[in-house]
């Protein structure tokens, strides 16, 4: 009898307790119910907000230049990047520094007109402080980058450029405005720290200046969408340029300097480029006509690793009417020959030559106007790649200098720091 009472009595309690298990069981799975009802509601809402969002950006897309607004309008986008050039030099020169300041090129610059070379670069025997260059460039917006580049020479400031680009034209389209260096030629648009050589080009300094062609205006480019790279660009542009482009005898009245070009490059094979153009600038001076015509080639052989065989060579043209209706016809250039032994040593040839020159010469009686012509070696050497020691030698026959032809022997040893972000330059 007892035996049955404690079977009996254990049954009834595993039945409660299985009764209670399963009542708590099922509580669970109710409560679990309510949660994934919450988190499906939640789900779809998220949903339509998403699909909200994508069609507004579709829609957005379709108004808007296609840019990368993820890299455009990072943390620091608004930030400008800033860039700080230094260049100085040591000069040795068989000229006293008065003489050198005051010669001409025959058919060029004629200082009996008053005409005297500007020389913002190596100017005196000993040593020179040339410039400091503050770069500036920025993302503005989806639109357009700006850029400005100061010159701080020991007496005054200028600004050398400082202009606005488009970021994102349709059919390869892009626009500047402002105040630029123009694409006209090889080196044109290149600064003076970034050139093979530190003496600019004789037939670049005689036509346009230290500066070249700069001047405030509008460049419009288009490359074409092809895999060999073609481009062809126009610009219009004040016309300031004392040499060959200066309006008329009162100042420029209005812009009077056009300039277009056609640019090309191609690879043969995986080592050579080979890239070529064609260059015309069309104006005024005092008031008469006057054009230049470029061509520009560069063979880029790459010899293995950082080894480089770089032949660069322009030649350009002038005609410019005078008073009296004549037009004298004046042509130069210069072939420079570069070998990059590694990333840290280099060494070059230059040959610069007038090789026309119908100008007047009737003020030189007695003086040999021809054979206008210097030759240029260097050594570079790059300590790191955002420093530089450059040592040339030049031996110059292009200047009359107190109304004797004179050949200038000249040894310079050149020094450029760069710090800071400043973007890479063509080769």
């Amino acid at each position: 009898m007892m035996k049955k009472i404690i079977g009996l009595s254990l049954f009834t309690c595993v039945t409660l307790f299985a009764d209670a298990d399963l009542d708590a069981l099922k509580q669970q799975i109710q409560q679990q119910k309510i949660i994934m009802q919450k988190l499906e509601t939640k789900l779809d809402t998220l949903s339509k907000k998403q699909t909200q969002m994508q069609a507004t950006q579709k829609s957005l897309q379709a108004r808007t230049p296609s840019v990368n607004t993820s890299a455009s309008f990072s943390q620091n986008a608004y930030l400008p990047a800033i860039a700080l050039i230094l260049n100085m030099s040591a000069v040795g020169r068989n000229v006293k520094n008065s003489d050198y300041a005051n010669y001409s090129i025959p058919g060029f610059i004629d200082n009996k007109k008053g005409e005297t070379p500007e020389l913002p670069f190596n100017k005196e025997r000993g040593f020179n402080f040339n410039y400091a260059e503050v770069a500036m460039n920025s993302t503005v917006d989806p639109y357009f980058d700006a850029f400005a580049i100061f010159h701080l020479h020991p007496d005054h400031l200028e600004i050398e450029e400082a202009f606005v680009r488009t970021r994102a034209l349709p059919y390869g389209l892009r626009v500047k405005a402002g105040k630029f260096r123009s694409a006209f030629g090889r080196i044109n648009e290149k600064h003076q720290h970034s050139w093979h050589f530190d003496s600019q080009p004789i037939i670049y300094k005689a036509l346009f200046g230290p500066d070249g062609i700069n001047d405030a205006g509008v460049q419009v480019q288009w490359v074409a969408p092809t895999d060999t790279y073609v481009m062809a660009g126009a610009e219009a542009l004040q016309g300031t340029n004392i040499r060959t482009f200066g309006g008329t005898a009162n100042g420029t009245e209005k812009n009077n300097l056009y300039v277009g070009y056609f640019k090309s490059s191609v690879d043969v094979g995986d080592d050579l480029s080979i890239l070529g153009g064609v260059s015309l600038a069309h104006g005024q001076h005092l008031g008469n006509t006057s054009n230049v015509y470029g061509t520009d080639l560069t063979l880029r052989d790459q010899l293995g690793g950082y080894s480089a065989l770089i032949w660069q060579s322009e030649y350009l043209e002038r005609h410019m009417g005078v008073d009296g209706g004549t037009t004298n016809k004046q042509a130069g250039l210069y072939s420079e020959l570069i070998y990059q032994y590694n990333n840290n040593y280099s060494g070059g040839v230059r040959y610069d030559a007038i090789t026309k020159n119908s100008a007047d010469l009737s003020g030189y009686a007695g003086v040999d106007t021809n054979n206008l012509d210097r030759y240029t070696a260097m050594l570079e050497y790059h300590p790191f790649p955002m420093s530089r020691l450059r040592l040339s030698y030049s031996y110059d026959r292009t200047k009359v200098i107190a109304g004797a032809r004179k050949n200038v022997s000249q040894v310079m040893l050149s020094l450029n720091i760069a710090a800071g972000a400043h973007g890479a330059h063509n080769y």
